[in-house]
């Protein structure tokens, strides 16, 4: 079946651009907002809505596939893509890339994606989330047209078994840390809280103590809510590089000590950490996050650590997994590209012995969260994340919602 028509429309994420350098460097958070001069480039404010931008794809039957291209909240930072604004990029899709989709037959998913992902524009690869939420449309084109599910056509072309379970998933809470905890609790998500610990000072604690303290809340939270004994989940907190900032990232001794205080402060809950340092280079981080890694296992620290910042394309991924940098990599979908990209990350994680989180971002959208459910059931990483937003309900929703109707649906 063919496209006869494509066409953008401009939407709105479910998060912000967040500019990570200033926030780090010390921008003020005041309410929602963060007083303070961006430092990254495109940044007009150091946070700004985010933006994204719909590609709707006519088939010939009338059917209208589509998906969102969208981009993480630290966009511009740690290696990636520059901000993505919609009225940057919509003449570009229009001008160079539906002429390639008007006419073309959606039969092969992965023959499609390979043509977006290896398209170039004045010599330069389009911009990930371009290629993300094209990618996105072309899966769903394909599997209307063979009136199948998305999974279906993902377990087709990769050779994998579409799950016969949900994933568990894995909910952020941004900076309601607390609150937002305790809706995780009450909806019994199995992976949580991410916590966004983003500052030394305000958040992590010149000597790590408002971290610990605030494991040892939750986890004597957890154990207060909790409806049964059988609900046992997993810490997951992201600390963007902060107890690297205050230890120093090379101190792997101190921070293996620290995480060893953080681990036994979870107990009776496992405790993963993600981005423990940001050496602001790929190989350097790589290094560092190896060390760490296997400094803990020899030390048989029950602390796993999580590789985000400097690993976000799919060599990137191959590159850490290779090198056991890290005991679970995100997979931080917008930052891919095409969602093809994410099925070979995932199953490259697994051939390699390593836990494969498929995450993503806080800025997406719900239709990129819809994509990105099918992609997991097919692939089946070890999480998957809640998204978009932060406020817990909503991206929970959206992600949970998806699995059931998948399995359903295949009964």
């Amino acid at each position: 079946m063919k496209v006869v028509k494509a066409v953008c429309a401009p939407g709105r994420t479910g998060f912000y651009f967040d500019d990570q350098r200033a926030i780090k460097g010390g921008a003020i958070a005041d309410g929602s907002y963060y007083k303070g001069q961006p430092v990254t480039p495109g940044f007009s404010a150091v946070r700004q809505a985010g933006e994204s931008i719909s590609v709707l794809l006519t088939l010939e039957d009338g059917q209208v596939a589509w998906g969102d291209c969208c981009a993480v909240q630290y966009s511009g930072c740690g290696g990636r893509d520059p901000l993505f604004l919609a009225k940057d990029f919509i003449p570009m899709i229009e001008k160079h890339i539906f002429p390639k989709l008007v006419g073309v037959e959606m039969e092969d998913f992965r023959q499609l994606a390979d043509m977006i992902e290896k398209m170039a524009v004045e010599g330069k690869p389009l911009h990930t989330a371009i290629r993300y939420g094209v990618s996105q449309a072309l899966l769903d084109a394909v599997a209307k047209s063979k009136k199948k599910l998305m999974c279906e056509i993902i377990a087709d072309e990769y050779g994998t078994t579409v799950a016969d379970k949900e994933l568990p998933i894995f909910t952020q809470s941004g900076d309601d840390r607390h609150s937002n905890a305790d809706k995780m609790i009450m909806k019994h998500a199995q992976v949580l809280p991410h916590a966004l610990i983003n500052n030394v000072e305000t958040k992590l604690g010149k000597k790590g103590e408002i971290l610990l303290e605030y494991i040892g809340w939750l986890r004597d939270r957890i154990l207060e809510l909790r409806l049964d004994e059988s609900y046992v989940p997993t810490m997951h907190i992201d600390v963007y590089g902060t107890i690297g900032q205050l230890l120093g990232n090379t101190n792997y001794e101190d921070m293996a000590d620290y995480l060893a205080v953080l681990g036994e402060a979870a107990k009776p809950f496992a405790l993963r950490i993600e981005g423990p340092m940001d050496e602001e280079e790929r190989e350097k981080q790589m290094i560092a996050l190896s060390t760490l890694t296997k400094l803990l296992d020899e030390r048989k620290i029950p602390v796993e650590l999580v590789a985000d910042e400097w690993c976000n394309t799919l060599e990137d991924i191959k590159y850490f997994a290779d090198h056991k940098a890290g005991h679970m990599i995100q997979i931080k979908t917008p930052d891919l590209g095409g969602i093809g990209n994410i099925v070979e990350a995932v199953l490259y994680c697994k051939e390699k012995g390593v836990l494969a989180y498929q995450g993503g971002s806080c800025n997406e959208t719900d239709r990129s969260a819809q994509v990105c459910a099918h992609l997991a059931m097919a692939s089946q990483p070890v999480q998957i994340l809640a998204k978009p937003g932060m406020g817990v309900d909503e991206g929970y929703m959206i992600v949970y919602n998806e699995m059931q109707r998948i399995l359903a649906l295949r009964k």
